[in-house]
């Protein structure tokens, strides 16, 4: 794989400044950027445009697709069984 060079990385970061998704403390030499929302925000965003986009809506069909894509370990399907009984107990 080809390294990433830095004007890249550079234009990447001006490009989510201006999105609001990092902050830029300019009073620094170099630049440091920071991002502006937490991982789990990012990832519910990220996930909620990914269901629009590729599954047009439906979380079942993200689900079902994910789930085919690879073998889940059994920690796994029972952390998911868990889940959906919080689910349909209506608490997360």
């Amino acid at each position: 794989m080809k390294p990433t060079g830095y004007t890249t990385v550079l234009k990447l970061l001006q490009i989510m400044t201006g999105k609001g998704l990092v902050d830029r403390d300019e009073e620094q030499r170099p630049q440091i950027y920071r991002a502006r929302y937490p991982r789990e925000h990012t990832q519910r965003q990220l996930l909620h445009d990914l269901t629009q986009r590729a599954f047009g809506g439906s979380v079942k069909a993200l689900v079902l697709q994910a789930l085919a894509s690879r073998k889940s370990t059994e920690r796994e399907l029972e952390e998911i069984e868990k889940l959906l009984d919080r689910i349909e107990r209506g608490t997360k």
